[in-house]
């Protein structure tokens, strides 16, 4: 089989990876990368030995397909001409700014029944798919996804920049319509919010809290799922996951609480058998390898066979919808209980603007 002809648009802080990555990779040809910081772009393509182009247009003769990593408000415009070719395009998270984008993405796709990959790359997280298989059927999930202010897609919020991927996971481990959400957030850096957290209630019972800021002092990508059998914890960033369950012993066994109101109970005896004999606690086997890559390889493989991808541009938009309603409730979150008071997610910025007026 030839190699697949691939382009890179959108050469910076991550889309250097893909243009690595995918010169490595065994079936493609990394023809070209596009980017308008000429600089920028003729060193990438020269260290791959591909051509750079400083307009993307360029390269639509001569790629079979395509990954798309440039500011999100330009997803729309760069995506549609690929599409409308009949390119295959894996593009980064978020899918667009706004809804109305990522339906318009979504549906050239359809119509021009072209393949569109999402880069929600924490699905391809080792450590995520290694605790799928104990997520079935969640009551309850805990995300929090935090880290310091990076300058970089400061074009969209902290909801599109860092939530759209916890909004990815919930939405894929719990199938299901969202019933209702309640977010707030606060803006500081700039025009959009910065740090935020919702709370989604699903049609089946299932609730979601999500937490997500840059402007943190520390670094965390972490989640928490309750099912009727038990909780796993995931570490994202450390790639760890532990799974909690009751034992024989707690299900089967004398009740712990009835042992305890004995005259005679050894309280420090019952509690250092809590984690262990009447709670099991299993540490997972994550296997090793690159997010990124399997991400990236993915696509591949979905390019040569025509198969839908992992998360495709419907997923990726519901993700996105989700994120809507998250927005909207920040909106009208009224941070004083009255119409009257503050609303929105600009409420630091509008205090240290009173405080500069008084």
């Amino acid at each position: 089989m030839s190699s697949v002809r691939f382009g890179v648009v959108g050469v910076g802080a991550l889309g250097r990876h893909h243009a690595r990555i995918l010169s490595e990779m065994p079936g493609v040809e990394l023809v070209a990368v596009a980017d308008s910081h000429a600089e920028r772009g003729r060193e990438v393509a020269a260290k791959h030995s591909a051509r750079w182009v400083a307009d993307y247009r360029q390269m639509l003769p001569d790629v079979d397909a395509v990954s798309i990593v440039v500011p999100t408000v330009a997803h729309l415009s760069v995506a549609a001409d690929f599409l409308r070719a009949g390119i295959p395009v894996m593009i980064e998270k978020p899918l667009a700014h706004c809804v109305d984008a990522a339906r318009a993405i979504v549906d050239l796709a359809d119509r021009h029944r072209t393949l569109l990959q999402v880069g929600h790359i924490e699905r391809f997280n080792p450590a995520w798919q290694t605790a799928l298989s104990w997520c079935s059927s969640p009551k309850y999930i805990r995300m929090e996804r935090t880290s310091g202010f990076t300058y970089r897609s400061t074009d969209i919020g902290v909801v599109h920049d860092l939530m759209i991927h916890d909004l990815d996971l919930v939405l894929s481990l719990n199938r299901c319509p969202i019933r209702h959400v309640e977010a707030f957030g606060v803006t500081v850096m700039g025009q959009h919010e910065d740090a935020a957290q919702a709370r989604l209630h699903f049609a089946n019972g299932c609730i979601a809290d999500l937490v997500a800021s840059r402007i943190s002092p520390t670094v965390q990508r972490s989640a928490q799922i309750w099912t009727a059998s038990g909780c796993v914890n995931i570490d994202l960033q450390q790639r760890t996951v532990q799974r909690y369950a009751p034992s024989v012993s707690l299900m089967f066994g004398d009740s712990p609480i009835e042992q305890a109101r004995r005259p005679d109970a050894n309280l420090e005896a019952l509690k250092a058998d809590v984690f262990g004999k009447l709670i099991e606690v299993q540490d997972l086997p994550v296997p090793s390898g690159d997010a990124l890559t399997a991400e990236l390889t993915a696509f591949l493989a979905c390019v040569q066979s025509g198969r839908a991808p992992i998360v495709d541009g419907v997923q990726a938009l519901a993700a996105m919808e989700a994120a809507d309603q998250v927005l909207t409730s920040i909106a009208n979150h009224q941070w004083e209980g009255t119409p009257t008071g503050a609303v929105g997610a600009n409420v630091v910025r509008h205090a240290s603007a009173r405080r500069r007026a008084a």
